[in-house]
């Protein structure tokens, strides 16, 4: 992992210089180390533990109704603990710097406390999507040389059938420690010795875990913090290296684009396995917010969370912005007040976003990829579109927008030339990206990386348009894709899928309108 980090680390700040062609530097956005030790977002909770704000301590962290039909609450003051519980026991079972941490699990508690746990650790998060079936997740878990995986009750199956198939491989299997529900709990000594422990469950874990555990912060900004895999539409899934800057500076610029005040309180329907919940685990925390997980996202269960904790911000593919307009009226809820809600994964028809603010919600579409921490460019809407006839209007929601404070630039070029084409809202061109909100790489593919940042800029492979006022419009894909659930799903992976059933003798995915 840090030979290839390493590689990688090189690569990228060869060829992603400045507009100027200057390498780039880790101090260039104004965010310096400040001689080699990063805040990050340990910086939230490290002030709650401090007290320096009477009110944040005990200002609800996250809160979850569960399976089982019970409630779930803890504090900042709570979280804080259990995440340093959580790097120590890690520490305890000899988890080093630079070690990859799985995680196979929806929007729970854990889920979300893995995201600081594992940094604390000096670890990097590497969360899967829970749609995948177990060759995948044996797949991932193989080329990520993960030491751990921490897997919810509902997909241990999944995890088991991925055991077996590294178990024939002779692959060394990494150490499962089980999420259940509190009701579900069988508590372990705290005499355990882990390493002769061949299954541990979560919160028995954490408490073997230390209280006063020396977090491990990172001795350069650059570091990884966590590891996300693309949905492998052209080939197989690349992982995409996430930096503690990157990260930090994507979360602020999402908090800050998603107009996120102080305290907000953000309902869960983003997984957490996407692109860290679009960097949202960290950027809620850096507001003192308080996080409702769902389990399951569900029309019903959307609605009644956003009048009982009154929910001011959500996100969400477009499936689920229909999800609700499509829910039946004894389902849906007045709204206790203006909720804002962003979304991508695909553009949303125009009338769904009109229908949606019609019941009351806020809107924005934002558009990125794995490579670009999820989010980095937002529809921001202005005052004086407000007068615009409503087809104006759903023209101008079809946009994409403009990059956030955090993406140093963003383009529409030529890619032959790389050259930007004109702001004509006709010149078709490649989106593309440059910044430090870009990863640092693909892990152990020095080639696809070298390849994406062709030119000093990062190629996203969508192709788009650019209007007079800046604001860019994707028209069509580079890419041979379908997209399911917000998903994208790799054409070719369906192929394979086919062929390998015994009754099919040739397959080829094709386009069908009815």
């Amino acid at each position: 992992m840090a030979v290839s980090y390493q590689k990688i680390k090189a690569i990228r700040t060869h060829k992603q210089g400045t507009a100027g062609g200057e390498e780039q530097s880790s101090s260039r956005s104004g965010f310096s180390s400040r001689g080699g030790e990063i805040s990050g977002f340990y910086m939230g909770s490290r002030t709650r533990k401090e007290g320096e704000n009477t009110k944040l301590p005990y200002q609800f962290s996250k809160a979850w109704l569960g399976s089982l039909s019970f409630f779930l609450q803890f504090t900042w003051k709570e979280t804080h603990e259990r995440c340093i519980r959580l790097a120590s026991a890690l520490a305890q079972l000899q988890i080093s710097r630079g070690d990859v941490v799985a995680a196979l699990a929806p929007n729970i508690p854990a889920m979300y406390e893995l995201h600081f746990g594992v940094p604390m650790a000096g670890a990097i998060l590497c969360t899967l999507n829970i749609r995948l079936d177990s060759a995948m997740v044996a797949l991932l878990l193989r080329h990520s040389e993960a030491k751990i995986i921490f897997v919810d009750y509902h997909f241990l199956h999944i995890a088991q059938g991925a055991f077996q198939i590294l178990s024939k491989a002779r692959t060394k299997l990494p150490q499962l420690i089980l999420i259940q529900e509190p009701e579900q709990q069988a508590p372990i000594s705290s005499k355990t010795n882990f390493t002769q422990t061949k299954d541990l469950e979560y919160e028995s874990f954490l408490a073997m875990g230390k209280a006063d555990f020396e977090i491990r912060r990172p001795k350069d900004e650059w570091e990884p913090i966590s590891l996300n895999y693309t949905s492998g539409t052209t080939s197989s899934p690349k992982g995409v290296i996430y930096s503690h800057r990157g990260a930090y500076l994507n979360s602020l610029a999402t908090v800050l684009s998603s107009e996120m005040g102080s305290m907000p309180v953000y309902l869960w329907t983003v997984p957490m396995f996407h692109c860290n919940g679009w960097c949202l685990a960290w950027g809620v925390a850096a507001q003192g917010g308080t996080n409702i997980c769902l389990r399951n996202v569900t029309a019903k269960g959307i609605f009644s969370n956003i009048a009982q904790h009154k929910v001011t911000h959500m996100g969400g593919a477009p499936t689920v912005l229909n999800m609700m307009l499509n829910a039946p009226a004894s389902d849906q809820k007045p709204l206790p007040g203006k909720v804002l809600v962003t979304t991508g994964g695909s553009a949303p028809p125009p009338n769904v976003l009109f229908k949606m603010e019609e019941l009351g919600f806020s809107v924005t579409q934002l558009y990125g990829l794995t490579e670009t921490y999820g989010p980095g460019v937002f529809c921001t809407w202005k005052p004086e579109w407000n007068v615009l006839p409503r087809d104006a209007q759903a023209k101008i929601k079809a946009r994409q927008g403009l990059h956030h404070v955090g993406l140093e630039e963003f383009d529409v070029k030529d890619p032959f030339t790389m050259k930007s084409v004109p702001a004509d809202a006709k010149t078709i061109g490649e989106i593309m990206f440059r910044g430090n909100t870009v990863m640092n790489g693909y892990l152990k593919n020095v080639e696809a990386t070298t390849e994406a940042f062709t030119g000093g800029w990062f190629h996203s492979g969508d192709l788009g348009v650019r209007h007079s006022d800046g604001y860019i419009e994707i028209k069509d894909r580079s890419k041979d894709i379908i997209i399911s659930g917000g998903e994208n799903i790799s054409s070719i992976e369906v192929e394979s899928v086919l062929c390998g059933h015994s009754a099919v003798l040739e397959a080829a995915p094709c386009l069908f309108i009815y």
